[in-house]
């Protein structure tokens, strides 16, 4: 995706989510992890598909996304790479390690796995597959299959400078909760378009990191699969 036709920063909020609840500690542990995405009976709907605005009558691309949950002493956290401003598509946004399914991948595990390998150099023998969350096709004609996954430490991750400028954690537990789940509305002649933003603030306060578009939307879809 190319750099978005506005500043997603700088839009209204419109909304907060902060009347639903959070998932609960005793949800974000890994053996709860473990049971959920190893018990998939109990019903949960994802958040509605956002509107393509690429030809229908062609295929979208199929991609795959790492969604690694690092186990650290103090709890989970969420492993997430700033992209290079130099990138033709998706310059300088908070994503996850990922890329397009390539012919020689057996799956959209493999995809993940290797993507995060050639981004971050995360080992796959520290990596414990849990599962994926359904498809998201993303306004731009992406098909992405989310993979979630423990990180166990220790590990080394180092940055691809082809692709990313940075390498940062989130706990876990805030973006489970929706009291920073944003709801901001940009508007165009035809219409207008909403979607989530889950700002973390930096260490050093200078600023924040914006989460938003599909990196959001897939963590909302795991808010709401871990919530059930």
């Amino acid at each position: 995706m190319a750099r978005p036709l506005f500043d997603p920063e700088l839009l209204p909020v419109v909304s907060i989510d902060d009347a639903l609840p959070p998932v609960s500690s005793e949800r974000l542990s890994p053996a709860a992890l473990r049971k959920r995405f190893a018990s998939l009976d109990h019903a949960w709907e994802p958040e509605p598909a956002e509107d393509s605005r690429v030809d229908p009558a062609r295929d979208p691309r199929v991609a795959a996304v790492l969604i690694p949950l690092v186990d650290r002493r103090d709890g989970l956290t969420v492993l997430l790479t700033q992209r290079a401003e130099h990138l033709t598509d998706h310059a300088g946004q908070i994503s996850f390690p990922g890329g397009r399914v390539e012919p020689g991948d057996r799956d959209a595990v493999a995809t993940a796995l290797r993507e995060a390998y050639e981004e971050v150099a995360l080992d796959p023998a520290h990596v414990e597959v849990l599962g994926c969350l359904p498809d998201l096709l993303t306004g731009t004609g992406y098909c992405v299959t989310p993979v979630v996954a423990l990180v166990h430490p220790p590990f080394t991750v180092t940055a691809d400078d082809g692709e990313v400028a940075e390498i940062f954690e989130v706990p876990l537990a805030f973006l489970m909760d929706p009291a920073h789940h944003q709801i901001r509305e940009f508007r165009y002649e035809t219409g207008s378009r909403r979607f989530f933003s889950m700002p973390f603030p930096r260490a050093d306060n200078e600023g924040a990191y914006f989460i938003w578009g599909a990196t959001a939307r897939m963590l909302r879809n795991l808010y709401r699969f871990l919530l059930v």
